[in-house]
Protein backbone atom coordinates (compact mmCIF):
# COMPACT_ATOMS: atom_id res chain seq x y z
CA UNK A 1 0.00 0.00 0.00
CA UNK A 2 3.33 2.32 0.17
CA UNK A 3 4.37 2.09 -3.21
CA UNK A 4 1.41 4.12 -4.34
CA UNK A 5 1.68 6.26 -1.60
CA UNK A 6 5.06 7.34 -2.96
CA UNK A 7 4.47 7.45 -6.26
CA UNK A 8 1.91 10.21 -5.44
CA UNK A 9 4.21 12.28 -3.17
CA UNK A 10 7.25 12.21 -5.42
CA UNK A 11 6.13 11.92 -9.33
CA UNK A 12 8.27 9.56 -11.68
CA UNK A 13 10.81 11.07 -14.03
CA UNK A 14 10.79 9.85 -17.71
CA UNK A 15 14.06 8.58 -18.86
CA UNK A 16 15.59 11.48 -19.95
CA UNK A 17 14.38 13.68 -18.03
CA UNK A 18 16.06 15.96 -15.73
CA UNK A 19 15.00 16.18 -12.34
CA UNK A 20 12.95 19.57 -11.26
CA UNK A 21 14.80 21.95 -9.25
CA UNK A 22 13.20 22.63 -5.35
CA UNK A 23 11.92 25.96 -5.25
CA UNK A 24 13.44 27.89 -3.21
CA UNK A 25 12.00 29.71 -0.28
CA UNK A 26 10.95 33.59 -0.63
CA UNK A 27 11.09 35.72 2.42
CA UNK A 28 7.67 38.15 2.54
CA UNK A 29 8.60 41.68 2.32
CA UNK A 30 8.30 42.54 5.09
CA UNK A 31 10.37 39.99 7.03
CA UNK A 32 13.01 41.04 4.01
CA UNK A 33 12.99 44.72 5.19
CA UNK A 34 12.87 44.11 8.97
CA UNK A 35 16.07 42.22 8.63
CA UNK A 36 17.72 44.85 6.66
CA UNK A 37 16.77 47.59 9.05
CA UNK A 38 17.67 45.45 11.68
CA UNK A 39 21.33 44.91 9.54
CA UNK A 40 21.83 48.66 9.01
CA UNK A 41 20.81 49.14 13.06
CA UNK A 42 23.59 46.48 13.86
CA UNK A 43 26.16 48.85 11.16
CA UNK A 44 25.60 52.20 12.45
CA UNK A 45 26.44 50.54 15.87
CA UNK A 46 29.40 48.90 14.89
CA UNK A 47 30.27 52.56 12.99
CA UNK A 48 29.96 54.49 16.43
CA UNK A 49 31.66 52.33 18.78
CA UNK A 50 34.84 51.51 16.47
CA UNK A 51 34.95 54.95 15.42
CA UNK A 52 38.56 55.54 16.89
CA UNK A 53 39.74 52.53 14.66
CA UNK A 54 37.54 53.45 11.38
CA UNK A 55 38.13 57.13 10.97
CA UNK A 56 42.00 56.88 11.09
CA UNK A 57 41.44 53.80 8.27
CA UNK A 58 38.80 55.99 6.05
CA UNK A 59 41.34 58.62 6.46
CA UNK A 60 44.33 56.97 5.42
CA UNK A 61 42.41 55.28 2.72
CA UNK A 62 41.07 58.79 0.97
CA UNK A 63 44.73 59.89 1.18
CA UNK A 64 46.19 56.71 -0.17
CA UNK A 65 43.89 56.91 -2.88
CA UNK A 66 45.25 60.67 -3.88
CA UNK A 67 48.52 59.64 -3.50
CA UNK A 68 48.34 56.36 -5.69
CA UNK A 69 49.01 58.46 -9.23
CA UNK A 70 51.88 60.11 -8.02
CA UNK A 71 53.44 56.78 -6.37
CA UNK A 72 52.46 54.95 -9.56
CA UNK A 73 54.70 57.22 -11.38
CA UNK A 74 58.04 57.24 -9.25
CA UNK A 75 57.31 53.58 -9.84
CA UNK A 76 57.63 53.55 -13.17
CA UNK A 77 60.76 56.16 -13.03
CA UNK A 78 62.06 53.06 -11.28
CA UNK A 79 62.00 54.04 -7.96
CA UNK A 80 61.50 51.66 -5.09
CA UNK A 81 57.91 50.98 -3.70
CA UNK A 82 58.88 52.18 -0.11
CA UNK A 83 60.88 55.10 -1.56
CA UNK A 84 58.05 56.36 -3.50
CA UNK A 85 55.52 55.99 -0.84
CA UNK A 86 57.73 57.65 1.54
CA UNK A 87 58.63 60.71 -0.67
CA UNK A 88 54.68 60.88 -1.46
CA UNK A 89 54.05 60.73 2.29
CA UNK A 90 56.76 63.55 3.09
CA UNK A 91 54.90 65.75 0.11
CA UNK A 92 51.63 65.61 1.91
CA UNK A 93 52.85 65.98 5.08
CA UNK A 94 55.01 69.49 4.16
CA UNK A 95 51.51 70.39 2.18
CA UNK A 96 49.68 70.21 5.50
CA UNK A 97 52.30 71.57 7.50
CA UNK A 98 52.38 74.80 5.55
CA UNK A 99 49.06 74.96 5.68
CA UNK A 100 48.85 74.75 9.77
CA UNK A 101 51.49 77.43 9.52
CA UNK A 102 49.29 79.52 7.30
CA UNK A 103 45.89 79.04 9.78
CA UNK A 104 48.17 79.60 12.66
CA UNK A 105 49.44 82.70 12.23
CA UNK A 106 46.14 84.23 11.20
CA UNK A 107 44.45 82.74 14.24
CA UNK A 108 47.44 83.88 16.54
CA UNK A 109 46.90 87.70 15.26
CA UNK A 110 43.19 87.30 15.42
CA UNK A 111 43.35 86.16 18.86
CA UNK A 112 45.48 88.89 19.63
CA UNK A 113 43.30 91.24 18.12
CA UNK A 114 40.12 89.37 20.09
CA UNK A 115 40.50 92.19 23.14
CA UNK A 116 39.41 95.23 20.90
CA UNK A 117 37.24 93.23 18.56
CA UNK A 118 35.07 92.58 22.22
CA UNK A 119 35.20 95.98 23.02
CA UNK A 120 34.02 97.08 19.76
CA UNK A 121 31.35 94.64 20.03
CA UNK A 122 30.18 95.86 23.09
CA UNK A 123 29.90 99.46 21.67
CA UNK A 124 28.52 97.47 18.89
CA UNK A 125 25.75 95.94 20.40
CA UNK A 126 24.91 99.15 23.33
CA UNK A 127 23.89 100.81 20.18
CA UNK A 128 21.48 97.86 18.58
CA UNK A 129 19.97 97.60 22.01
CA UNK A 130 19.24 100.94 22.22
CA UNK A 131 18.27 101.37 18.51
CA UNK A 132 16.10 98.81 19.68
CA UNK A 133 14.91 100.71 22.75
CA UNK A 134 13.98 103.55 20.95
CA UNK A 135 12.12 101.98 18.29
CA UNK A 136 10.08 98.68 20.15
CA UNK A 137 10.83 99.90 23.77
CA UNK A 138 12.95 96.86 24.72
CA UNK A 139 15.05 96.98 27.82
CA UNK A 140 18.72 98.07 27.65
CA UNK A 141 21.08 96.09 29.13
CA UNK A 142 24.18 97.97 30.28
CA UNK A 143 27.61 97.51 29.11
CA UNK A 144 28.90 96.43 32.68
CA UNK A 145 26.25 93.45 32.55
CA UNK A 146 27.19 92.59 29.19
CA UNK A 147 30.70 91.84 30.17
CA UNK A 148 29.54 90.38 33.65
CA UNK A 149 27.27 88.12 31.26
CA UNK A 150 30.00 87.02 29.26
CA UNK A 151 32.51 86.49 31.83
CA UNK A 152 30.28 84.25 33.91
CA UNK A 153 29.55 82.35 31.00
CA UNK A 154 33.30 82.06 29.73
CA UNK A 155 34.16 80.87 33.76
CA UNK A 156 31.49 78.09 33.80
CA UNK A 157 32.54 76.35 30.31
CA UNK A 158 36.35 77.28 31.10
CA UNK A 159 36.77 74.19 33.17
CA UNK A 160 34.92 71.64 30.40
CA UNK A 161 36.88 73.40 27.15
CA UNK A 162 39.98 73.20 29.13
CA UNK A 163 39.50 69.27 29.15
CA UNK A 164 38.14 68.95 26.25
CA UNK A 165 40.88 70.80 24.25
CA UNK A 166 43.22 68.59 25.76
CA UNK A 167 41.93 65.56 24.72
CA UNK A 168 41.02 66.35 21.23
CA UNK A 169 44.69 67.74 21.19
CA UNK A 170 45.97 63.94 22.69
CA UNK A 171 43.18 62.33 20.42
CA UNK A 172 44.31 64.39 17.00
CA UNK A 173 48.24 63.47 18.10
CA UNK A 174 47.41 59.75 18.36
CA UNK A 175 45.20 59.85 15.06
CA UNK A 176 48.07 61.89 13.36
CA UNK A 177 50.60 59.13 14.11
CA UNK A 178 48.33 56.32 12.68
CA UNK A 179 47.28 58.16 9.03
CA UNK A 180 50.98 58.15 7.85
CA UNK A 181 51.72 54.12 9.00
CA UNK A 182 48.21 53.24 7.54
CA UNK A 183 48.52 55.03 4.09
CA UNK A 184 52.25 53.23 3.83
CA UNK A 185 50.60 49.72 4.02
CA UNK A 186 47.45 50.56 2.03
CA UNK A 187 49.88 52.03 -0.76
CA UNK A 188 52.52 49.15 -0.08
CA UNK A 189 50.17 46.00 0.29
CA UNK A 190 47.70 47.19 -2.65
CA UNK A 191 48.61 43.98 -4.87
CA UNK A 192 47.84 41.82 -2.19
CA UNK A 193 44.64 43.22 -1.13
CA UNK A 194 43.58 43.33 -4.82
CA UNK A 195 44.72 39.23 -4.81
CA UNK A 196 42.93 39.08 -1.35
CA UNK A 197 39.23 40.89 -3.20
CA UNK A 198 39.84 38.30 -6.07
CA UNK A 199 39.49 35.40 -3.88
CA UNK A 200 36.26 35.46 -2.86
CA UNK A 201 35.38 36.43 -6.93
CA UNK A 202 34.92 33.31 -9.21
CA UNK A 203 37.86 33.31 -12.14
CA UNK A 204 35.87 33.89 -14.64
CA UNK A 205 34.28 37.33 -13.12
CA UNK A 206 37.63 38.58 -12.16
CA UNK A 207 38.51 40.26 -15.70
CA UNK A 208 34.97 42.38 -15.09
CA UNK A 209 35.61 43.47 -11.55
CA UNK A 210 38.98 44.14 -12.07
CA UNK A 211 37.18 46.81 -14.43
CA UNK A 212 34.93 47.69 -11.99
CA UNK A 213 37.39 48.44 -9.38
CA UNK A 214 40.06 50.47 -11.76
CA UNK A 215 36.93 52.62 -12.60
CA UNK A 216 35.76 52.97 -9.20
CA UNK A 217 39.55 53.94 -8.38
CA UNK A 218 40.09 56.51 -11.17
CA UNK A 219 36.78 57.94 -10.70
CA UNK A 220 37.10 58.75 -6.84
CA UNK A 221 40.63 59.93 -7.31
CA UNK A 222 39.64 62.60 -9.84
CA UNK A 223 37.08 63.52 -7.46
CA UNK A 224 38.85 64.15 -4.90
CA UNK A 225 41.92 65.72 -6.51
CA UNK A 226 38.87 67.66 -8.43
CA UNK A 227 37.53 68.58 -5.04
CA UNK A 228 41.05 69.85 -3.43
CA UNK A 229 41.74 71.85 -7.30
CA UNK A 230 38.04 73.47 -6.43
CA UNK A 231 38.80 74.37 -2.90
CA UNK A 232 42.62 75.92 -3.88
CA UNK A 233 40.76 78.20 -6.25
CA UNK A 234 38.01 79.45 -4.28
CA UNK A 235 40.51 80.49 -1.60
CA UNK A 236 42.45 82.55 -4.27
CA UNK A 237 39.32 84.02 -5.59
CA UNK A 238 38.32 85.03 -2.07
CA UNK A 239 41.79 86.12 -0.83
CA UNK A 240 41.70 88.78 -4.12
CA UNK A 241 38.38 90.01 -2.80
CA UNK A 242 38.68 90.53 0.56
CA UNK A 243 42.01 91.71 0.24
CA UNK A 244 40.79 94.59 -2.36
CA UNK A 245 38.53 95.46 0.84
CA UNK A 246 41.27 95.89 2.86
CA UNK A 247 39.55 93.38 5.40
CA UNK A 248 41.43 92.20 8.21
CA UNK A 249 42.82 87.88 8.15
CA UNK A 250 41.49 87.53 4.37
CA UNK A 251 43.65 84.62 3.79
CA UNK A 252 42.14 82.74 7.20
CA UNK A 253 38.96 84.13 5.65
CA UNK A 254 39.33 83.10 2.60
CA UNK A 255 40.23 79.48 2.77
CA UNK A 256 37.44 79.08 5.89
CA UNK A 257 35.10 80.06 4.05
CA UNK A 258 36.06 77.82 0.66
CA UNK A 259 36.28 75.18 2.67
CA UNK A 260 32.66 75.21 4.30
CA UNK A 261 31.52 76.02 0.48
CA UNK A 262 32.31 72.41 0.15
CA UNK A 263 28.79 72.34 1.89
CA UNK A 264 25.99 72.79 0.27
CA UNK A 265 24.15 76.40 1.04
CA UNK A 266 25.05 76.12 4.34
CA UNK A 267 28.89 76.66 3.61
CA UNK A 268 28.61 79.53 2.36
CA UNK A 269 26.13 81.37 4.75
CA UNK A 270 28.46 80.28 7.16
CA UNK A 271 31.98 81.09 5.46
CA UNK A 272 30.41 84.67 4.59
CA UNK A 273 28.12 85.47 8.23
CA UNK A 274 31.57 85.67 10.39
CA UNK A 275 34.33 87.58 8.43
CA UNK A 276 31.16 90.04 7.64
CA UNK A 277 30.57 90.39 11.08
CA UNK A 278 34.08 90.91 12.51
CA UNK A 279 34.41 93.83 9.51
CA UNK A 280 31.68 95.39 10.52
CA UNK A 281 32.19 95.57 13.99
CA UNK A 282 36.08 96.63 13.04
CA UNK A 283 35.12 99.04 10.77
CA UNK A 284 31.48 99.75 11.90
CA UNK A 285 30.28 100.76 8.15
CA UNK A 286 27.12 98.50 6.42
CA UNK A 287 28.45 99.02 3.08
CA UNK A 288 32.00 97.23 4.16
CA UNK A 289 30.64 94.31 5.68
CA UNK A 290 27.94 93.75 2.86
CA UNK A 291 30.80 94.08 0.57
CA UNK A 292 32.27 91.14 2.09
CA UNK A 293 29.54 89.17 1.53
CA UNK A 294 28.78 90.51 -2.37
CA UNK A 295 32.72 88.78 -2.39
CA UNK A 296 31.42 85.48 -1.16
CA UNK A 297 28.17 85.22 -2.80
CA UNK A 298 29.72 85.92 -6.49
CA UNK A 299 32.51 83.59 -6.05
CA UNK A 300 30.30 80.67 -5.03
CA UNK A 301 28.39 81.98 -8.31
CA UNK A 302 31.42 81.23 -9.98
CA UNK A 303 32.27 77.70 -7.97
CA UNK A 304 28.73 76.33 -8.50
CA UNK A 305 28.42 77.35 -12.25
CA UNK A 306 31.93 76.83 -13.76
CA UNK A 307 34.50 76.15 -11.83
CA UNK A 308 33.45 72.69 -10.24
CA UNK A 309 30.83 71.64 -13.52
CA UNK A 310 34.32 71.96 -15.06
CA UNK A 311 36.44 70.42 -12.64
CA UNK A 312 34.37 67.53 -11.11
CA UNK A 313 31.02 67.46 -12.66
CA UNK A 314 32.34 65.41 -15.99
CA UNK A 315 33.23 62.81 -13.16
CA UNK A 316 30.84 62.28 -10.38
CA UNK A 317 28.66 64.96 -9.08
CA UNK A 318 26.43 64.57 -5.27
CA UNK A 319 23.15 66.78 -5.47
CA UNK A 320 22.80 68.98 -2.66
CA UNK A 321 20.40 67.48 -0.57
CA UNK A 322 21.65 63.90 -0.45
CA UNK A 323 25.16 66.15 0.66
CA UNK A 324 23.11 67.64 3.46
CA UNK A 325 21.91 64.74 4.91
CA UNK A 326 25.43 63.00 4.55
CA UNK A 327 26.98 66.28 6.41
CA UNK A 328 24.01 65.67 8.85
CA UNK A 329 24.18 61.50 9.59
CA UNK A 330 28.50 62.32 8.88
CA UNK A 331 28.34 64.80 11.88
CA UNK A 332 25.36 62.53 14.30
CA UNK A 333 28.13 59.79 14.09
CA UNK A 334 31.72 61.25 14.01
CA UNK A 335 31.19 64.68 14.70
CA UNK A 336 33.49 67.18 13.10
CA UNK A 337 35.33 63.99 11.53
CA UNK A 338 32.53 62.64 9.89
CA UNK A 339 31.49 65.50 8.35
CA UNK A 340 34.81 66.28 6.65
CA UNK A 341 34.36 62.75 5.35
CA UNK A 342 31.13 62.90 4.15
CA UNK A 343 31.40 64.47 1.11
CA UNK A 344 34.01 61.71 0.06
CA UNK A 345 32.69 59.22 1.09
CA UNK A 346 28.81 59.64 -0.18
CA UNK A 347 31.07 60.16 -3.82
CA UNK A 348 32.68 57.28 -3.32
CA UNK A 349 28.76 55.43 -2.60
CA UNK A 350 27.81 56.90 -5.80
CA UNK A 351 30.53 55.46 -7.89
CA UNK A 352 30.45 52.04 -6.33
CA UNK A 353 26.24 52.32 -6.74
CA UNK A 354 26.73 53.34 -10.40
CA UNK A 355 29.14 50.42 -10.78
CA UNK A 356 26.25 47.48 -10.37
CA UNK A 357 23.24 47.38 -12.21
CA UNK A 358 20.95 46.82 -9.41
CA UNK A 359 21.97 48.93 -7.27
CA UNK A 360 22.33 51.74 -10.18
CA UNK A 361 18.96 53.78 -9.16
CA UNK A 362 20.53 54.72 -5.56
CA UNK A 363 23.39 55.97 -7.49
CA UNK A 364 20.98 58.40 -9.84
CA UNK A 365 19.19 59.62 -6.48
CA UNK A 366 22.38 60.42 -5.19
CA UNK A 367 23.73 62.34 -8.77
CA UNK A 368 23.09 65.92 -9.49
CA UNK A 369 19.78 66.21 -11.83
CA UNK A 370 22.04 67.44 -14.48
CA UNK A 371 23.47 64.04 -14.73
CA UNK A 372 20.67 62.23 -17.00
CA UNK A 373 17.19 61.74 -17.03
CA UNK A 374 14.94 59.16 -18.69
CA UNK A 375 12.29 61.38 -18.44
CA UNK A 376 11.16 63.22 -21.49
CA UNK A 377 11.82 66.60 -21.20
CA UNK A 378 9.60 69.47 -22.93
CA UNK A 379 11.60 71.47 -25.80
CA UNK A 380 10.87 74.66 -23.79
CA UNK A 381 12.85 73.77 -21.05
CA UNK A 382 15.77 73.51 -23.22
CA UNK A 383 15.78 77.61 -24.26
CA UNK A 384 18.10 79.61 -22.75
CA UNK A 385 17.93 81.59 -20.23
CA UNK A 386 19.35 84.74 -19.43
CA UNK A 387 22.26 83.91 -18.02
CA UNK A 388 23.44 81.69 -20.32
CA UNK A 389 22.50 84.22 -22.93
CA UNK A 390 25.00 86.59 -21.63
CA UNK A 391 27.51 83.71 -21.03
CA UNK A 392 27.04 82.59 -24.87
CA UNK A 393 27.78 86.21 -25.56
CA UNK A 394 31.03 86.80 -23.63
CA UNK A 395 32.07 83.93 -25.57
CA UNK A 396 31.84 84.97 -28.97
CA UNK A 397 33.34 88.15 -28.06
Amino acid sequence: MFPPLLNRVTPRSHPGQQPSAAPEAKLAPAVHYTFLLIGLSLLVFVLHRLDGILLPLFFAALLATLLLPMVTKLERWRWPRALAIIAAIFLLVSGIVGLFIVFGTQIIDLKAELPLIQQKLVVFLDQGQRWLHDRFGMRVMSKDELIDSSLSSAKKSAGGFLGSTISTTAGVLSVLTLIPIYIFCFLYYRDHMRQFMFRFVAPDKRTSVLHTMDSIQTVVQAYISGLLTVIVIVSVLNAIGLLLLGVKFAVFFAIFASVLAVIPYIGIMIGATIPALITLVETGSPAKAAGVVGVFVFVQFLEGNFITPTITGSKVSINPMAAIIALILGGELWGTPGMILSIPLIAVLKVVFDANKTTAPWGFLLGDVTDGEDTPKDKSDDKPGLLSKFWHMLKRI
